[in-house]
Parts: structure tokens; sequence; C-alpha cells
């Protein structure tokens, strides 16, 4: 009797505010039934081991802020890692923030692009004028890093006159926006070697995001989706066409290896 009241208080509430629907509709267990059901893809991606690209996996990452809203100290290693893994020249991004991933690529690729929206729509938004200030922050000052002002969905990359050979994208991961990012990303890759990484496909370097992920899949050609992979120890996804895997993400896996992090302040 508790469960039929609670499914008829449910849909009081439901019909009183018919956007509390969307709480139903955008749960993780609903966004991973879609992908089961559309990919079978139960366990997520194929994992790749950051050992695959290294065995002796060494990168310093440099600037790096450990504030909020950032991607983890592993994850800029880790795109800067496969950057050196196909001789990168060309980086292009969507989402600068406080600028940490372009400054880190920037030591590696010659030429940077990062995309954000303008200050001015983030204040439209209803943003702080303290969180459209922290943007560029590191990035602003560096050479051979270009930031673009605009909107990934509207904006016409054409003018840029350029492929590229690696895309992180970082931006806006609603399923609809991942999507749209990710069949974006496809048609400015510059050659067959060239990757994509995705951040926040996984909420933890343990748990998926299923919402991305299903994003990801619906924005990817048919003929590339295999060669999609979660990167161990990351919150990334990537596509990287020279590689292959069978394993799969376990969490709660005990470490098969560890690392050593040294940590100083730079007050320059």
């Amino acid at each position: 009797m508790n469960k039929i009241f609670k499914f008829f208080r449910g849909l009081w509430r439901i019909f009183q505010k018919p956007y509390l629907i969307n709480l139903v509709l955008e749960t993780p267990a609903y966004y991973q039934s879609l992908v089961v059901k559309k990919y079978g893809m139960s366990r997520g991606f194929p994992q790749l081991h950051i050992t695959d690209f290294d065995r002796n996996f060494n990168e310093t990452v440099e600037p790096y802020a450990f504030l909020e809203g950032g991607s983890t100290p592993m994850d800029l290693a880790m795109l800067k890692k496969l950057a050196r893994h196909i001789n990168a020249t060309d980086y292009l991004e969507i989402g600068t923030w406080r600028g940490e991933s372009v400054a880190n690529m920037a030591k590696v690729v010659k030429r940077c692009y990062t995309l954000n929206l303008p200050t001015e729509s983030l204040l439209e938004m209803g943003k702080s004028e303290a969180y459209a200030g922290a943007h560029k922050f590191f990035s602003k000052d560096i050479p051979g890093v270009t930031h673009i002002a605009g909107h990934s969905h509207t904006y016409d990359f054409e003018k840029l006159h350029r492929k590229f050979d690696i895309i992180f994208i970082d931006g806006d991961h609603h399923y609809d926006a991942v999507k749209k990012d990710t069949a974006t990303a496809f048609k400015l890759l510059k050659n067959q070697s060239s990757i994509i990484v995705w951040h926040d496909y996984g909420a933890t370097p343990e748990h998926i995001r299923w919402d991305v992920m299903l994003g990801i899949l619906d924005g990817c050609p048919d003929d590339k989706k295999h060669k999609i992979f979660h990167i161990d120890r990351t919150l990334c996804a990537a596509y990287i066409p020279d590689m292959n895997s069978e394993d799969f993400m376990t969490p709660y896996s005990l470490p098969d290896y560890h690392f050593k992090v040294d940590i100083s302040i730079n007050n320059q």
C-alpha cells in the first residue's frame, strides 16, 4: 500500500510541476538503459591502460590550481601523453575554463586553439563576474594559444582554415551538447591518426556518466565507435584509431600500479 501511495503522490507532483519528469528521465539508470538497449555496451567503453602508451609513464602537469571544475592531474598528463603519441602539432579544445588544459598542451603542441562562450554570454546565463573572470587565467598570455569566443554549436570552424591532430571536448556535458560537439569534432580531424578526447565520461575514474557516453555514441560515426576507449585512472574517453582493447573498467579493483606525486608551489 505504501508503494501505491508513493506512486500516486509522485504522479500528483508531476501533474503540479511537469518539469519534475526530467528528474526521472535524466537519471544515470535511465541513460544506462538507453546505452544498453541501443548499443549493448553494459560495461561502458573498452579500457586502455596508461602503460599501453608508455611503460614508464612520466609527465609533468603545470600549471595546476587544485580548484573546482577542472580536469584531474591525471587527465592532463594523459592528454599530453596522447599528443606525444601522435606527434601532434594542432590542438583544439571546446571549453577553456581557467586555461589549465590548453596551458599544459601548449608545452607539447605547436598551435593550440581553445573555444569558450563570450564573457557577456556567461553573465547573461546568470554566472557571476568572478566565474566569468576566471576563464583564460592560465592561458591568456601564452604564445601559440588562440582564444576563440563563441558557442561550439554555432561557431563556423571553417574560419580557422585548419584541421586538428587532437581535440579535447570539455564544454557542456549534457547529452545533447556532447552529441553535437562529438559530431563536429569528427569533421575537424586532420588524418587517420587524429584523436578526440572527451572529459567527464567518468563521474570518477571508476564510474561512468551514462548520459555523456550516450552523447558520444549518438554523435559518433558508426565506423568509429569501436575505436573509443576509457583510459584508466582518468575521467576521459578517447577515440584512438591505432589502439585495441578487450579490457573493461572494473570498479574497486585493486591497483596493479601506483604513482609517485611531487607537489610544489609556483608563485610566478
